[in-house]
């Protein structure tokens, strides 16, 4: 059954359609909807549909030590804060050289494919853990899907 709100700026339904329409944001299925969101305020409903990153930490290392990582890794940092993946499809769709292991692993290719970035994804929560950050000569020595 479709979700209910009583805030008409923030749910708009489109007749004969799956998609919910809450405020700026756009959902695929009313179970997909979280049943609080629609009494948040507009600033704070970000903080359910974004990507979160643990941990900024490991990169910030990495890049201190690799001087020439730190502008891309910074670049790869804001552009997922901002996204909003629900799939592999959408990681696709922004960075094609992406490449998809089992476990919602993700392996991102860095400056040319000089550094490697694996990430473990919940796409449910929408939480991006930082697994692996490294050399490609570094990539090869690990397992991608025990990292």
């Amino acid at each position: 059954m479709p979700l209910e709100c009583r805030v008409s700026n923030y749910l708009h339904k489109m007749r004969n359609s799956h998609l919910q329409h809450i405020g700026r944001y756009t959902f695929e299925s009313p179970q997909r909807t979280p049943a609080f969101f629609c009494l948040l305020p507009m600033w704070d409903q970000d903080i359910l549909l974004l990507m979160r990153i643990v941990s900024r930490k490991k990169l910030r290392e990495f890049w201190e030590y690799h001087s020439d990582a730190q502008q891309p890794l910074q670049a790869w940092h804001d552009d997922t804060k901002r996204a909003s993946w629900k799939s592999p499809a959408d990681i696709k769709a922004v960075y094609r050289t992406a490449s998809f292991i089992g476990k919602n692993r993700v392996v991102f290719n860095l400056k040319g494919n000089a550094y490697r970035l694996v990430v473990a994804i919940q796409y449910d929560h929408g939480i991006v853990f930082i697994r692996f950050i490294g050399t490609h000569r570094e990539y090869d020595r690990i397992d991608v899907a025990t990292v």
